[in-house]
């Protein structure tokens, strides 16, 4: 099998010539290492190792807005971020961390109620279109990789993990949830109606192979019983979506996902990525195709794990695939981003493993 050929059987659950693996290498990595990797393109050391790479176009799609605009001022590492629209604006900031190579967020558009309407007109003013320049290029690199790796692309974040992370940061927006439901759920009205419209753009016209919903799921951000209420009505519908043209949606999540599971289970989505084991996420890969018997599981690691040696990675990775009832719809995976201290060469010795281990399929 291609690379692409392996990634895709295994997302469909379907039978494998061997477990596709793939090392998350991010921009921090080079610099933590020696030559020559210091000085190679993350996908280059990728290559190296042997893996199954993973890559991304972007989508056929543009915003288009009459009423409100972005007006963005970057200076001594900080980003800042100012929505305007006609009844006032908000603003925020974004520092950037040399380390991780890595933007974070550091104050957030919606910090009182009397933000919320001014965000739900920032999402209702604006148009998802089709983009044909967009299109006609993730077509052309799509072309350019052809099977050498598979291609995802992302649509977006759901409302409610939208509104944890970037919105109005983790407690301030549990605050207005509770004290401004119907305002709060109102912009989710409205960030939901800009999602279907993006989802159906995308997944109609773009050349990738998978198509992410980047949720950074967790019941350490938000509970089970908020999942159920908003995100799992809200990427039901882009599910569905993505099906009836055919395409396999895949949902991020790289938080603690145990108590998700019964529910996860009922969404008709093709995989869950950036499966995290346990201590850093809580789920092993029994965990996962016990309570997701139909779902592909990409990861099955953490970062922890990454910084030990490779002989101790490999026992670890295979006492969790031994007493799974079969290796369909599993790809192996650092989980989350590779941490810079764990060294090509150990990637690459884990990697040979992962692709002569005998499959249960």
């Amino acid at each position: 099998m291609t690379p692409k050929e392996r990634w895709l059987a295994a997302v469909r659950m379907e039978r494998v010539d061997r477990l596709p693996f793939w090392p998350k290498i991010g921009g921090s990595y080079p610099r933590a290492q020696s030559a020559p990797f210091r000085d190679m393109d993350p996908n280059a050391t990728i290559e190296w190792t042997g893996a199954d790479p993973h890559t991304y176009v972007g989508p056929p799609t543009r915003d288009v807005r009459k009423n409100t605009s972005m007006e963005t001022i970057k200076r001594n590492g900080v980003t800042q971020r100012i929505y305007h629209t006609s009844h006032g604006s908000m603003e925020q900031t974004e520092g950037f961390d040399e380390g991780s190579q890595a933007t974070h967020p550091m104050t957030f558009p919606v910090k009182t109620p009397a933000d919320i309407p001014l965000m739900i007109e920032w999402y209702e003013d604006c148009r998802i279109e089709f983009h044909a320049e967009a299109l006609a290029k993730a077509k052309a690199s799509a072309a350019e990789i052809g099977q050498g790796a598979v291609i995802g692309t992302g649509i977006g974040e759901s409302p409610l993990m939208l509104w944890v992370e970037y919105l109005a940061g983790i407690e301030n927006a549990h605050y207005l949830l509770s004290d401004c439901t119907s305002e709060v759920e109102a912009l989710f009205d409205a960030i939901h109606r800009s999602l279907i419209r993006r989802t159906q753009l995308i997944c109609e016209h773009s050349p990738a192979d998978i198509f992410y919903m980047v949720e950074n799921t967790s019941t350490t951000l938000i509970s089970p019983e908020q999942y159920r209420r908003y995100c799992l009505r809200h990427l039901g519908e882009y599910a569905r979506i993505a099906n009836t043209y055919g395409r396999a949606m895949v949902l991020h999540m790289c938080g603690h996902l145990k108590a998700l599971l019964p529910d996860l289970a009922t969404l008709p989505v093709s995989a869950f990525e950036a499966f995290t084991s346990p201590t850093l996420g809580n789920t092993t890969l029994l965990d996962g195709r016990t309570g997701c018997p139909n779902t592909c599981l990409i990861g099955g690691t953490n970062a922890m794990l990454w910084l030990r040696p490779a002989n101790e990675i490999i026992a670890k990775i295979e006492e969790d695939l031994s007493v799974l009832p079969h290796h369909r719809g599993i790809v192996v995976t650092s989980a989350g981003v590779m941490p810079p201290r764990c060294k090509p060469e150990t990637i690459k010795a884990v990697c040979e493993w992962v692709k002569s281990y005998p499959l249960k399929n």
